[in-house]
């Protein structure tokens, strides 16, 4: 069994910064793909980044160049750096890790970007 808790949502204006932070209860180094999601009201959830166990990764469209994705070993943490965010970029984000073949998700963060 694996928990996953996001923290660092908030209220931020246009062309703001945020950080996610995604805690893991187990070590992450034997974790497969892990990544971020987002689901905006009355929209499907869709991904928004996700590193590979060999340190590769893939982004939306919409956020490239935008955000980037990264991880703490040690602190068994995965986090997801927002900048130049857009009211567009406002969703509940969820953090999701695979391990052994099982799908882990979090209860998600909400990011509300308004002015």
């Amino acid at each position: 069994q694996v928990q996953v808790v996001e923290s660092g949502g908030g209220l931020v204006q246009p062309g703001g910064s945020l950080r996610l932070s995604c805690a893991v209860s187990r070590s992450i180094v034997s974790m497969d793909a892990m990544g971020w999601y987002r689901q905006a009201p009355g929209k499907q959830r869709e991904l928004v980044a996700e590193l590979s166990p060999g340190g590769s990764t893939n982004f939306a469209d919409s956020v490239k160049g935008r955000f980037s994705i990264s991880r703490d070993n040690a602190k068994k943490t995965l986090y997801l750096q927002m900048n130049s965010l857009k009211p567009e970029d406002t969703a509940v984000y969820y953090c999701n890790v695979n391990f052994m073949g099982y799908l882990y998700w979090g209860q998600g963060t909400q990011v509300t970007v308004s002015s």
